[in-house]
């Protein structure tokens, strides 16, 4: 079923959310739901991984590494703050750009989505910030071996946090329980407007 753009049409006088999910009812209409619900029992999975371990990497472990090494060489022109902290921000950036991409087209179940993928980046994020002090964690560098160091280390140290990165590195994790389970309930959400209106 084509989506029918004037059924998502924001209309004046109504919530911002009341319209998102008008709008994302009415691309639900008619889509099949059942060759998604593998897509949500692989997120949820995820999820309870994530929460039970703080050291469990799924299997977009290995995409958010490699975006993350390159957020380093994108940013290596701009100074050594910038250079430390780009991996990070490209590995958040990422997800958050697809999900843009697919609201542009729309595609409502895949931003979902991508926000269960940004739940991963963050739960990274925050092993690698809460390792900071005691650096056990292996690191992996694109340049010489000799030069790899501990992004959060540098930049917590810079900043005067090295004290506090277990406190942030839990913050983190928990917007990543936060975020998955926010993808989930928009999954579950969408799969029932699916099964309602087909």
């Amino acid at each position: 079923m084509r989506f029918d753009s004037r059924a998502a049409s924001f209309e004046p006088g109504t919530g911002r959310l009341a319209q998102v999910a008008a709008s994302a009812a009415a691309w639900a209409s008619g889509r099949n739901w059942i060759v998604r619900v593998p897509v949500v029992l692989w997120l949820a999975w995820i999820g309870v991984h994530q929460f039970a371990s703080t050291e469990y990497q799924s299997l977009f472990g290995a995409l958010n590494l490699g975006i993350h090494e390159a957020g380093h060489l994108v940013f290596s022109g701009f100074g050594e703050t910038l250079h430390a902290a780009g991996g990070t921000i490209l590995q958040l950036v990422a997800p958050v750009a697809a999900a843009a991409m697919f609201l542009r087209q729309p595609d409502w179940f895949a931003v979902s989505v991508c926000v269960g993928w940004l739940s991963t980046n963050l739960h990274h994020v925050g092993t690698y910030m809460a390792d900071a002090d005691e650096m056990r964690l292996p690191l992996v560098t694109v340049g010489p071996a000799d030069a790899v160091s501990h992004d959060w280390r540098f930049l917590f140290e810079k900043f005067d946090v090295l004290h506090r990165c277990e406190a942030i590195g839990a913050a983190t994790h928990a917007l990543a329980h936060v975020t998955m389970a926010a993808s989930i309930a928009g999954c579950v959400w969408l799969l029932w407007r699916m099964a309602r209106k087909s």
